[in-house]
């Protein structure tokens, strides 16, 4: 049984948890919409303003799986870091020296093979609970 306390605590933690959740998502959504108001007034819409987008998108989607799930894969922010370096690439590719570019496509480069690497990885050597998680969605699909 666990002391009183130490329920207090999770509780809290989780609180506050959940509250900086709903202000990264609010914070989110507000930057969207900040977004989209400038696009509308420029009355343009250029592959640096959807790539913007496109990384809010991925913050929501962080958020809306960590409240899914209760886990946070590190596979987001990394997917997240390698639509920020293009989206810098882009916007400053004419600014850039060359050893610049080479070093931002570098870090692009580095941050793919980190997801092909985490993505081998979970599905070679996978959680304990989520290889009987797995069987047990096979068994239930080879029987339909």
């Amino acid at each position: 049984m666990k002391k009183p306390i130490q329920e207090f605590n999770k509780w809290m933690l989780s609180l506050v948890e959940h509250i900086g959740l709903l202000v990264i998502a609010i914070a989110t959504v507000f930057a969207m919409g900040s977004e989209v108001v400038v696009m509308v007034r420029a009355a343009q819409v250029t592959l640096a303003d959807l790539l913007l987008l496109f990384l809010y998108l991925e913050v929501l989607a962080m958020v809306g799986l960590y409240y899914g799930t209760g886990k946070l894969p590190v596979r987001f922010p990394l997917y997240i870091g390698m639509v920020a370096l293009a989206r810098y690439l882009i916007l400053d590719m004419k600014a850039m020296d060359d050893w610049r570019m080479l070093a931002v496509t570098g870090s692009i480069l580095m941050l793919t093979l980190a997801v092909l690497l985490i993505r081998f990885g979970h599905l070679r050597y996978p959680y304990p609970g989520e290889v009987q998680a797995a069987e047990t969605r096979n068994n239930h699909s080879s029987k339909n």
